[in-house]
């Protein structure tokens, strides 16, 4: 079969596409890839996450990996991604492997490359894989591997916590003695991931829900959305705590509910957080959004005269600007938020912490703390739906708007386009209106921002309308 990366990573779905076989000629061209970039000798640390066969996976690529010649590191327990991606940093590594499907539904695994500055691999770091995977396969390439205990016998793998030094780095990024003397209420819902146990370890009080190994994840995806968070939001609306965090699947992207019980979604915690980091910390840097975050972000840049970069979807993107530029906060709709001074990788554990900071230095809750912001640069909602929608239409879709054949939408004169991933139509006020087809499923995803929630109906509907949906 084709290997093909995505946003981060190659994932499939268990015992279909994602096999012991094709886990093994990813891993062997992962390794050709790292001896011929000159890396494999620096070693390789090797994490996973707590889904079906997770630790098997790992295992098997730390065998190709051994079989190759090339020293592991490799979690002796399950950890959150950033955590990797931290232990690679520190240590010096050449790369990382991360087994995990992240936020995607249980029946589907993943493999995750972390490059040796401690962040998702590069665009061009998976392409040069996805050929060396094609290349190898075409002339049967065999699978280099080492049996796992003989490995460990003659220390070509060695088993290490990749949480120990990772929550060191947490408690000196963060200022732990500030949150825990202020003493707030939170929930914190880890989804059954990898994070779970790190927050009510480093901010003991803090009481976590969906804690039990579950590789079916309780039949929910493990990802912080509104309909996912449905117990976390009651337990805000009982009145026992302040606010609540949650966690995907691997621990990366952050999601939160207010101390009203409501969703805070990413745009809500990105604006929060960057101005905290302006504001109280006195950091400073430019600042870095994929194309469908919110404008509340373009209005602080102005606000305090920071450059700002847009990107397609994904936080490999950001992740390249961080490494060329001083970035001091990036993120994605989807959670995925990274900041200055720690490693250019998204890490919800985190920015949850920051959260908390943010709480305790105002002694203002999460609602109250966006309302300051919007009362100055203006109030702003927004929502995304997906769409199903065949290949034959998406592409008849993508023909029409990329003929330039929309001025109007929703009686409103299109101002501005843009066409960096997706068809994003801008109008005078400043709302706008995504129409964005994935490029690996038969899903259509409308994104809208705008003043008031009407006007973000509004325009969703239209899209619907443009798309014949």
């Amino acid at each position: 079969m084709e290997i093909r990366f995505g946003t981060d990573g190659w994932r499939g779905v268990i015992a279909r596409e994602f096999t012991f076989e094709n886990l093994s000629n990813v891993a062997q061209a992962t390794m050709d890839y790292f001896i011929e970039q000159g890396l494999a000798d620096a070693g390789l640390v090797i994490g996973y996450d707590r889904r079906f066969l997770s630790r098997r996976f790992a295992e098997r690529v730390a065998e190709v990996a051994a079989g190759n010649g090339i020293r592991v590191r490799l979690s002796d327990r399950y950890t959150p991604t950033p955590a990797v991606s931290w232990a690679v940093h520190e240590s010096g590594a050449g790369g990382g492997i991360m087994i995990t499907a992240s936020h995607n539904p249980p029946e589907y695994n993943g493999f995750k490359i972390k490059e040796n500055f401690g962040g998702s691999a590069r665009p061009s770091t998976t392409k040069a894989v996805e050929e060396i995977v094609a290349e190898n396969m075409a002339r049967g390439r065999a699978v280099l591997e080492m049996p796992l205990a003989e490995a460990i016998d003659t220390g070509q793998v060695k088993l290490f916590d990749a949480g120990v030094s990772y929550r060191l780095q947490l408690s000196r990024y963060v200022d732990l003695e500030r949150i825990r003397a202020a003493d707030i209420p939170v929930a914190v819902d880890p989804m059954y991931g990898a994070g779970v146990g790190y927050f009510p370890e480093l901010i003991p009080g803090a009481v976590e829900l969906h804690t039990a190994e579950n590789p079916g994840f309780g039949g929910v995806p493990p990802e912080p959305t509104p309909e996912n968070l449905v117990e976390l939001s009651a337990l805000v609306k009982e009145g026992n705590f302040r606010a609540g965090l949650a966690l995907d699947g691997d621990a990366d992207r952050i999601g939160a509910v207010d101390e009203n019980g409501e969703f805070f979604s990413s745009h809500m915690i990105f604006t929060v957080i960057l101005r905290h980091l302006l504001e109280h910390r006195g950091m400073r840097g430019a600042v870095a959004k994929t194309v469908s975050t919110t404008r509340m972000v373009d209005l602080l840049c102005e606000k305090y005269g920071l450059e700002l970069f847009e990107t397609p979807i994904g936080f490999k993107h950001i992740c390249e600007l961080m490494l060329d530029h001083d970035i001091l906060m990036g993120g994605e709709e989807s959670g995925g938020l990274g900041v200055k001074g720690h490693i250019p990788e998204r890490d919800g554990i985190l920015l949850g912490l920051l959260l908390l900071e943010a709480m305790a230095v105002s002694g203002k809750g999460l609602k109250q703390l966006l309302n300051d912001t919007m009362e100055e640069i203006g109030y702003f909602y927004y929502r995304r739906i997906d769409l199903a929608i065949d290949n034959q239409s998406k592409e008849r879709l993508i023909g029409t708007l990329r003929s330039g054949g929309v001025s109007t939408i929703a009686s409103r004169p299109v101002a501005r386009e843009n066409f960096r991933d997706g068809f994003k139509y801008i109008f005078a006020d400043g709302s706008w209106l995504l129409i964005r087809p994935s490029g690996t499923e038969p899903v259509l995803r409308l994104y809208s921002e705008a003043g008031t929630p009407a006007a973000v109906e509004e325009l969703l509907r239209a899209g619907r309308e443009i798309a014949g949906l």
